[in-house]
């Protein structure tokens, strides 16, 4: 085989349309994009548009409700603690609070409070510092033979 002599499969490049070239090419003139006006331009329709057609979006109802307040958790589970712990990252020394955590990358940033959940195992006895914890969480490190305190304020019962 020679240089000259290399050639694609037969089929493998198509030929480009040549739009715009008189009528006889059956391209020309609007060059098959239509007529005139918002369809002839790019993007075509606007978006949601059904021809004056009550649009689906307004004839479904509102459901649900966005809470303006809410708070965001970091959820830490004690899985993510024993890696940083085997990695060196976390010293099992003093509380595991939620500067710790940063600093120990577990965490990325601050939010409204840490969350521990109970996936994964723990083995080593920590003392934790958390806002809200699950009670099969609160049971494994203390049977792990640390513990959990939890800083989240207790919630005052509804009055009727």
């Amino acid at each position: 085989m020679k240089l000259n002599q290399i050639a694609d499969n037969a089929g493998a490049r198509k030929a480009r349309k040549r739009v715009g070239r008189g009528i006889g090419s059956g391209l020309g003139k609007t060059a098959g994009r239509g007529g005139k006006g918002q369809t002839a331009r790019k993007g075509g329709a606007k978006a949601g548009f059904e021809g004056g057609q009550m649009p689906i979006y307004r004839r479904l109802p509102k459901r649900g409700f966005n809470k303006p307040n809410a708070v965001s958790y970091n959820e830490v589970n004690l899985g993510q603690l024993q890696r940083a712990i085997d990695a060196k990252k976390l010293d099992g020394k003093g509380a595991v609070t939620e500067a710790e955590l940063v600093k120990a990358g577990i965490i990325t940033r601050v939010m409204g409070g840490v969350r521990l959940l109970a996936k994964g195992e723990i083995k080593k006895a920590l003392n934790i510092e958390v806002f809200y914890a699950t009670k099969s969480a609160i049971a494994a490190v203390e049977k792990a033979g640390g513990s959990v305190k939890v800083l989240r304020p207790a919630e005052e019962p509804k009055q009727a």
